[in-house]
């Protein structure tokens, strides 16, 4: 059987959130796995073990991207899918491109203000998503998930990790699959006006596992990417 090795990171509970699916999620989905129809030989996924490892940083400038590239080490994996808490969305946010800069006034757990610079001095401006987002869409859409491209992770930690993350995507000898989801808060309401429900989060995050890997076995053109 052939394995695909897929890294999930999300980052730890910081305060004024109780609930951080960009902690669970990735934990969940690296301790349950993905489920493929045993009898569909179309699927490019039969006969192939998703391996998904999970693992969590900080919310700091400093060590969330060194403690992500000692797993991508490691593991050395196919796929890699970052995910982040924005407290102000509706549904799942899919993040399109990493901009090389940073720029707030808000602390980050490190009690840093970085100012406004850029990641890189030497790097491009910005770095284009390697997920299928046209394939997720559709999958969310299949599950009644809410969800939506968004242009940029903003410029605080997130945006600073999916940046190296995409950096270092570039520079490996092999295709690596990656790019950045934003999760919005959990809210189990029945009808909620804000965020979704942890299960609908984790169904959401299997989704993404899948397509991307998916596409990464069976490529169906660039116009499955939305740039």
């Amino acid at each position: 059987m052939q394995e695909l090795s897929v890294v999930i990171s999300g980052f730890d509970p910081y305060e004024g959130i109780t609930v951080n699916p960009a902690l669970i999620v990735p934990d969940t989905l690296a301790k349950e796995g993905i489920a493929v129809a045993p009898n569909d030989f179309e699927d490019p996924l039969h006969g192939v073990d998703v391996r998904i490892h999970a693992v969590h940083m900080p919310v700091s400038f400093g060590k969330a991207w060194p403690m992500l590239n000692e797993t991508l080490d490691r593991v050395h994996p196919h796929i890699v899918i970052a995910t982040g808490l924005k407290q102000a969305a509706r549904g799942i946010l899919l993040e399109r491109c990493a901009i090389n800069l940073k720029d707030t006034t808000r602390p980050d757990a490190d009690n840093v203000i970085p100012g406004q610079r850029l990641i890189d001095a030497n790097g491009p401006a910005a770095y284009w998503t390697g997920l299928p987002l046209r394939a997720i869409l559709n999958a969310f859409a299949a599950d009644d998930i809410p969800a939506s491209l968004s242009s940029d992770a903003g410029t605080f930690v997130c945006n600073a990790l999916f940046y190296h993350l995409q950096a270092w995507a570039a520079r490996q000898p092999r295709p690596t699959m990656c790019g950045f989801v934003n999760l919005p808060p959990v809210n189990e309401q029945p009808h909620p006006q804000h965020g979704l429900p942890l299960a609908q989060q984790i169904t959401a995050g299997r989704d993404v596992v899948c397509e991307a890997a998916r596409y990464y076995k069976r490529p169906m053109g660039p116009d499955i990417l939305i740039p």
